[in-house]
């Protein structure tokens, strides 16, 4: 299953100065919040998405970067909890240089935003008033990390899932064009507008 990435504006993010530390605290996934469209669809996530695979072991990484890990939950620098509101995250950074130098650029705004790798266990597609919806039901989170730019929005395995989807809920029509009635072919023309639309995304994306 091919990693994907999700950002959002870590307004709920900050540094908190301690005694022992400063320590990274906020949220890195809201809940029940519509995304922005992703290249045909909007995505959404439930609450409960991350129960599980937070008990796993994830990191906390600086741009996604391996080579730079803030926190990790086994060692107990990272803490990754759910409530009402989203993923809630406590990063424990290290006390090197590049680490206290993110930590300032977090504290004078400069970098505000925040992005999480997933695999998806199992989701949800829906059209509601002519728009593509799918519903993270269940992730395996991989890691969380605070990002310079968004980190790009690798959608080309939801276009695929929602290709599939389309397929599945939207059959080709009948082979004898005698056979469809005056709804039918209304319907019909709709759901194969809806698969044109879906595959040309899909291809792009994936050319992309």
């Amino acid at each position: 299953m091919t990693i994907e990435r999700r950002y959002f504006p870590a307004t709920e993010v900050r540094v908190d100065k301690k005694e022992k530390g400063n320590k990274l605290t906020g949220y890195a996934a809201v809940f029940n919040s519509l995304s922005e469209d992703l290249g045909g669809f909007r995505e959404k996530i439930d609450k409960g998405a991350f129960s599980k695979s937070i008990k796993g072991d994830v990191r906390a990484l600086w741009n996604h970067n391996p080579d730079y890990v803030l926190g990790r939950t086994r060692s107990g620098t990272l803490a990754l909890g759910e409530d009402d509101n989203g993923l809630k995250i406590e990063v424990d950074p290290p006390d090197t240089q590049w680490a206290r130098d993110l930590m300032t650029s977090i504290s004078r705004g400069d970098v505000t935003q925040m992005s999480f790798g997933f695999r998806t266990v199992t989701d949800a597609w829906e059209e509601k008033e002519g728009a593509n919806i799918r519903t993270l039901k269940d992730l395996e989170l991989i890691d969380i990390s605070p990002v310079t730019f968004p980190a790009y929005t690798d959608t080309t395995v939801a276009l695929r899932s929602m290709q599939e989807w389309h397929i599945e809920t939207h059959p080709e029509p009948p082979d004898s064009e005698s056979a469809i009635t005056e709804e039918e072919e209304q319907t019909y023309g709709h759901r194969a507008r809806a698969r044109a639309r879906s595959i040309e995304l899909t291809k792009r994306h994936m050319e992309e």
